[in-house]
């Protein structure tokens, strides 16, 4: 099994991620956080932790320096820039074929919040990398017109009880070209404090990568 922090060099940024890979992995899931996040997210690592048990290798990835994150939270500058995002993580992608004992393994791509929106252009710009794409409480309506361009398979994931979000989602999977399911979890809110909720999410999101990876 692998286990590292790494770096990955994006145009004249270096971005810090956590690999992991099991000894027989089925698959990579590349982790795309939202806006006031990072790879140490406990929820995206506790999904992380759900896909490993089933098989999947993670990449847990921070999509802006420490220095844009700083001034992201004073500005909010950077974190609504979908360009920029999406493209560190067609770089990503591209890092997980270069290596030796990733270039084989299907990619799947887990997109939150804003993170979601990126994980769509780059699934776009990636057809032949990227497998399918899961979001959870996401923003796919801010991919624009990438979404049209999108071939895997996307399964959208919403709180029932996060109505604008939802609805945000459902008019955007009305643009997507393929196979795409939009998922409510009843009663759960914008990011799954609920009881169970999270757990759900995590299945739902194994369970998609499991069929189309």
């Amino acid at each position: 099994m692998v286990s590292a922090s790494v770096m990955i060099p994006s145009g004249g940024a270096d971005l810090a991620g956590d690999l992991e890979i099991p000894a027989v992995a089925r698959g990579m899931v590349l982790f795309a956080h939202g806006s006031g996040s990072s790879r140490h997210s406990p929820r995206n690592r506790a999904v992380a932790a759900t896909l490993r048990s089933a098989g999947f290798g993670t990449l847990l990835l921070d999509l802006l320096t420490g220095d844009e994150e700083s001034e992201d939270a004073a500005t909010g500058e950077h974190r609504f820039d979908i360009g920029l995002l999406a493209r560190r993580l067609a770089h990503a992608i591209d890092w997980l074929e270069r290596r030796p004992d990733t270039v084989d393994l299907p990619v799947g791509l887990f997109g939150a919040s804003t993170g979601a929106a990126a994980a769509l252009v780059a699934a776009a710009e990636r057809p032949r990398r990227v497998s399918a794409v899961v979001s959870r409480g996401g923003r796919p309506d801010l991919a624009g017109d990438a979404s049209a361009l999108v071939a895997c398979p996307v399964l959208l994931v919403v709180g029932g009880d996060d109505e604008t979000v939802l609805g945000l989602n459902r008019q955007a999977a009305e643009r997507l070209p393929g196979e795409h399911r939009v998922h409510v979890v009843p009663g759960a809110t914008h990011l799954f404090p609920e009881p169970g909720a999270l757990e759900e999410v995590a299945d739902l999101a194994a369970g998609w990568f499991r069929d189309h990876l």
